[in-house]
């Protein structure tokens, strides 16, 4: 059974500074932080900020071919963890149905979706095994502390281009 999440945002693990994305299931208290890349990190805040670069970034690139060739991402599925390292399937549909889930990187899939607007979904089990549950009221102070580290992944942001990014 798939648990439908929201994206709560990009944080900033202390004391070794990796970048995390922080899902909390929509209906629950249960959070599952991701260590994702920089790059990763900086196209799901671009998103989640409405903010755009002056060139398309890479899941800029995906949603817009997915639009031109009329695939739908209907969702995404965030699958298991394998010696530390996590699964994801983008859910797509065509003209003729559901075309074959394909395997990604959570992190490019959550930074696609955000773009599509799609359904991000865990499975239930996964979150059993490494989601971390937190009381509301915890959870709050948690996201006051957090918003410090936001604060300063922005700034991290205002430093950088997206041709730093550019392979």
């Amino acid at each position: 059974m798939f648990i439908p999440i929201e994206v709560v945002g990009v944080r900033i693990e202390m004391p070794s500074n990796q970048p995390i994305v922080l899902l909390k299931e929509i209906e629950g208290t249960r959070f599952l932080p991701i260590w994702v890349g920089a790059v990763e990190a900086t196209a799901i805040a671009f998103a989640q900020q409405g903010l755009t670069a002056s060139r398309p970034l890479t899941h800029d690139l995906i949603r817009d071919l997915l639009d031109r060739v009329d695939i739908t991402l209907t969702s995404v599925h965030v699958t298991s963890i394998v010696d530390g390292v996590f699964f994801a399937e983008l859910n797509l549909r065509g003209a003729q149905g559901p075309l074959e889930a394909l395997s990604v990187r959570p992190s490019d899939a959550i930074a696609v979706a955000l773009r599509t607007k799609s359904n991000i979904l865990v499975d239930n089990d996964l979150l059993d095994q490494v989601g971390i549950d937190i009381p509301e009221q915890i959870a709050t102070e948690v996201s006051a502390a957090g918003d410090q580290e936001l604060e300063a992944f922005r700034e991290f942001l205002d430093q950088i281009n997206p041709e730093d990014f550019a392979g």
